[in-house]
């Protein structure tokens, strides 16, 4: 498996279940981040994407989303040393125009300091949403194809990768949600349209060694034909 992908489910029902403030499920979550990233340092996997924040959660409090953006940098900063240690290049992912401005700067100096690494590329989809990831890339082909810069035959499934925001990263093999939901929740619809899916019951907090396990050992015995 070359690429894993998480829809981090449930940190705020973690949180409610074990008596705290919801904010504080996400700081638990923080820690199960941690997990797969050496998950994936062990199993040889060189592209983790976590969906970290969607378009959508900006609905939610101002207190909640002030401190996600925060518990993001910070954990990102805090952990530059391991990132770089370790081989890890840090990316974040999605509309850059509504990063929030209290976090660019400190964005922009983790991906610097990380570009060189290669052992493993851990995608943070932040201010992200796969409809206007989509909708994004479809204006762009149409900005070029006015300005001459793009012929209508050259357009084509390879090509409008290019185009999309997870340009260069590959598609997810293997995509894991926690939480006991069944469905993408508006997360790489373009980009996985062959990946296998793993659906957990269990909370993202509560995610473990164990479980991903599992999940590698389902993906293994999946017989990928993408439709041949």
């Amino acid at each position: 498996m070359q690429h894993l992908a998480c829809i981090m489910d449930g940190n705020r029902r973690w949180a409610k279940k074990n008596s705290l403030r919801p904010w504080l499920g996400h700081r638990k979550g923080a820690e199960s981040i941690r997990e797969v990233i050496k998950f994936c340092l062990n199993n040889n996997i060189h592209y983790l994407s976590l969906f970290t924040f969607s378009i959508e959660n900006f609905n939610r409090s101002k207190q909640e989303c002030t401190y996600l953006f925060n518990l993001i940098t910070q954990e990102a900063q805090n952990h530059l040393g391991e990132f770089i240690q370790n081989g890890i290049r840090v990316r974040f992912i999605g509309n850059r125009a509504l990063f929030p401005e209290s976090t660019k700067s400190i964005i922009e100096q983790l991906e610097h300091k990380t570009e060189q690494n290669t052992q493993l590329n851990v995608n943070f989809l932040f201010c992200y949403g796969a409809r206007q990831e989509i909708i994004d890339a479809i204006k762009m082909v149409v900005r070029k194809v006015k300005a001459g810069l793009l012929a209508e035959d050259e357009i084509s499934e390879a090509s409008f990768f290019d185009y999309l925001w997870t340009r260069g990263v590959p598609e997810p093999d293997l995509i894991i949600r926690t939480g006991g939901a069944v469905r993408l929740s508006n997360f790489l619809l373009y980009q996985s349209a062959y990946s296998e899916f793993y659906f957990l019951d269990c909370l993202w907090p509560d995610i473990s060694q164990v479980h991903l396990q599992k999940a590698l050992g389902y993906f293994n015995d999946c017989k990928r034909n993408f439709g041949s």
